[in-house]
């Protein structure tokens, strides 16, 4: 296929994900996926590989071609027809936690079956032993919620309804949870309808050439990126502090990356393993992470698709935290421990490509877990945060504030609708001062967030890390000061939390939660002082700072 036929081609394979990205948050009844957009969306080809995917979640967007392909293993093919739709949130067989469900359906065109459509979306509550499903005690799969295994929701166009009402049973936001299946669904059927006017418009032929033409393109300039890198075998190790349930021993994860001509191997080899407590990823997650860090430290234009990652080899031992195997509980997963996959993957490409690698982000995608009944709407109420850090300084500017980093891409939950949906006043929101970490780029601030509960029995699971240990600086540069979370009752008592902690609020309580900001890249005392005046003129760093960490004095 010719070079402009195929730019075309893959524009139009893109654009079908994106509009289909935004008819699912258009279209959600949750916070979490209408304003918070935690959602992702992918085409596939027969064979469940990724042709493209929209620019949303990094841990969606690399683990969803295997929920596809583990689903492909377990249903007949052979027996799909125009209207069906498959939904599945099996971690085992290619997924990440319960709440993340997976909804993809067949695209056919005159009669053949020619790609799937398909896109994942985390929902407020799939059941479990706490609101919102994801509890730091949880010790299997069992007490996260409600597992489907790949079943056909819909069939030749017609609802399912003894399964959306089996769904309905098993949460306690019905309403919400079952807006969110058919904004899933119908997000589908507009990447269905798209795909098939392509094939209306260049001819199926056309299409399923250029399908296997882009991966091949992909797999080409991947290849050449992997060449540039000095050859070499590079390690890193970092810790997540404990599990929350067994242990607080620092919990290892260790990689070693081997580069040199056109693949590189990624080997997890001495990671610690599988623990009781809800930190485990299995193997899609971790290869998740490592397709992020690769694509954003060589060429982040080139297209994710199958052909992309077809020279990377990856090892991750059954049964240790980064393949952990049935009945592990995943809950916290995606948002503690590939935070730390990206971590160690940095760590070690820093050696190899120093230049093209931030310090250490805030660690954790802080998850915040608040649930319980409302006496004045007489309804459950459920939501979930994760509330942003800064992310580490890089060899020509500053880490980004405020945001959250790395393997997730959401927003926050808007202030005047967090205080809609439940009994919540949010006291301060703001970014941190002082928590940067100093670098001649030093490394985004922190956020403040003051929450006062406004009625009593108020479940709260916070699912974090580095708070013991600050995010790490690079080539010079410090770490981050760590993380907190605290508590003041209403009585005056005062105590601080663990990184992971489930807790009971009750009225005119509150919960005071500091993020980390990012690592600093380079020495402190090289940055410019028109820098340093700026952050002193803002607000974001006091004159003792100043002093301190960076040599700097009016």
């Amino acid at each position: 296929m010719d070079a402009i036929t195929l730019e075309v081609m893959r524009n139009r394979f893109f654009a079908i994900t994106e509009e289909r990205g935004a008819a699912l948050i258009r279209t959600a009844y949750s916070t979490n996926i209408k304003d918070r957009r935690d959602c992702s969306c992918a085409l596939f080809d027969l064979n469940g590989n990724t042709i493209a995917q929209a620019e949303h979640i990094p841990v969606h967007s690399g683990v969803l071609p295997w929920g596809v392909k583990g689903a492909l293993k377990t249903i007949d093919v052979e027996s799909l027809k125009p209207g069906d739709v498959i939904m599945h949130n099996d971690p085992f067989i290619g997924g990440t936690h319960l709440p993340d469900i997976i909804i993809f359906a067949p695209i056919f065109y005159d009669g053949q079956l020619v790609a799937f459509v398909g896109n994942l979306a985390h929902h407020v509550d799939v059941g479990g032993k706490v609101p919102g499903s994801l509890t730091p005690d949880a010790t299997e799969i069992f007490h996260e919620g409600i597992r489907f295994s790949p079943v056909k929701i819909r069939k030749e166009g017609v609802l399912d309804q003894e399964l959306l009402r089996l769904h309905r049973m098993n949460v306690r936001t019905p309403y919400e949870s079952s807006g969110d299946l058919m904004a899933q669904i119908a997000a589908n059927n507009v990447g269905e309808k798209r795909f098939m006017e392509l094939c209306d418009e260049m001819g199926a032929d056309e299409v399923l050439e250029a399908v296997r033409e882009l991966e091949k393109y992909c797999q080409r300039r991947m290849a050449a990126e992997l060449a540039k890198l000095p050859a070499g075998e590079y390690e890193f190790t970092d810790y997540l502090e404990g599990d929350g349930v067994t242990t607080e021993e620092p919990l290892k994860i260790q990689v070693k990356i081997q580069a040199g001509g056109p693949q590189l191997k990624v080997d997890f080899t001495g990671t610690c393993p599988q623990v009781k407590g809800p930190l485990n990823c299995v193997r899609p997650m971790a290869l998740a992470c490592i397709y992020y860090v690769i694509r954003a430290v060589t060429d982040p234009s080139i297209p994710p698709n199958e052909g992309t990652f077809k020279d990377i080899e990856v090892v991750t031992p059954e049964g240790s935290l980064v393949n952990a195997v049935y009945p592990a509980a995943t809950g916290s997963g995606n948002s503690i421990t590939c935070q730390r996959l990206v971590d160690v993957l940095l760590g070690a490409m820093a050696q190899a490509i120093p230049e093209k690698v931030c310090a250490a982000a805030a660690g954790s995608m802080n998850g915040v877990q608040i649930g319980g009944f409302d006496p004045v709407r007489h309804e459950y109420f459920a939501n979930g945060e994760t509330v942003g850090g800064g992310y580490g300084g890089i060899s020509d500017q500053d880490g980004t504030s405020g945001v959250n980093t790395h393997m997730t891409n959401t927003r926050n939950t808007p202030v005047e609708v967090l205080e809609k949906i439940m009994p919540i006043r949010v006291l301060r929101y703001g970014l941190l001062p002082d928590s940067e970490g100093p670098g001649m780029y030093r490394g985004g601030f922190g956020i403040e967030r003051v929450l006062e509960f406004q009625t009593d029995e108020v479940d709260c699971f916070i699912a974090s890390d580095r708070v013991k240990t600050g995010p790490w600086g690079l080539e010079g540069g410090k770490p981050a000061p760590p993380a907190s979370f605290k508590v003041i009752r209403a009585d005056g008592t005062v105590y601080m939390l663990p990184s992971k902690a489930r807790v009971r609020f009750n009225t005119k309580d509150q919960l005071h939660i500091h993020t980390a900001g990012g690592g600093g890249w380079g020495a402190p005392e090289k940055r410019d002082r028109n820098l340093i005046e700026i952050d002193l003129r803002d607000g974001m760093i006091d004159a003792e700072r100043a002093e301190m960490e960076y040599g700097y004095s009016q």
